[in-house]
């Protein structure tokens, strides 16, 4: 059995540890257990910042989105950008993606939230046949990135 839930602060090593999965995917990330754990906590901590959800499995965390709420100025409405989509690798192709981010979209809608934007690696075209299949449209908007560390 499964359910999809607001992740709790007891919810953040695990979380960690499938960012971890997540970053060694990526290529511009590199896993730091303090670092995601501290982001983690940071937005189970605000809920005016945005929401982690997990999918549980049997009682156990397989699977995790996050949304980060901010503003558009063109829409004048609230907006969301989708981070940290990961399932398991052992849990992939059975549904648990799908629950996931479908709860997140039906749960911004509810919000009053008017969009919601995401990045993914250019090469990935799992992860982008994925969010194709739900919905999201590719943006002919580039990304850039400045850090500031």
């Amino acid at each position: 059995m499964s359910i999809i839930r607001n992740a709790t602060s007891d919810d953040i090593d695990r979380c960690a540890e499938l960012l971890g999965i997540l970053f060694s995917q990526e290529h511009e990330f590199a896993a730091d257990r303090a670092n995601q754990s501290k982001g983690l906590g940071m937005v189970i901590g605000n809920p005016e910042m945005g929401r982690v959800f997990v999918c549980e499995v049997d009682g156990s965390i397989q699977g995790m989105v996050m949304l980060l709420f901010t503003v558009s100025t063109y829409l004048g409405e609230k907006v969301a950008l989708l981070e940290d989509m990961i399932v398991a690798p052992a849990y992939r192709g059975k549904g648990y993606g799908s629950r996931l981010i479908d709860h997140a979209i039906d749960f911004a809608r509810s919000s009053g939230i008017r969009r919601i934007t995401l990045l993914t690696d250019h090469d990935n075209e799992t992860g982008q046949q994925f969010y194709l299949s739900r919905g999201f449209l590719r943006s002919g908007m580039a990304v850039f990135r400045k850090l500031l560390c």
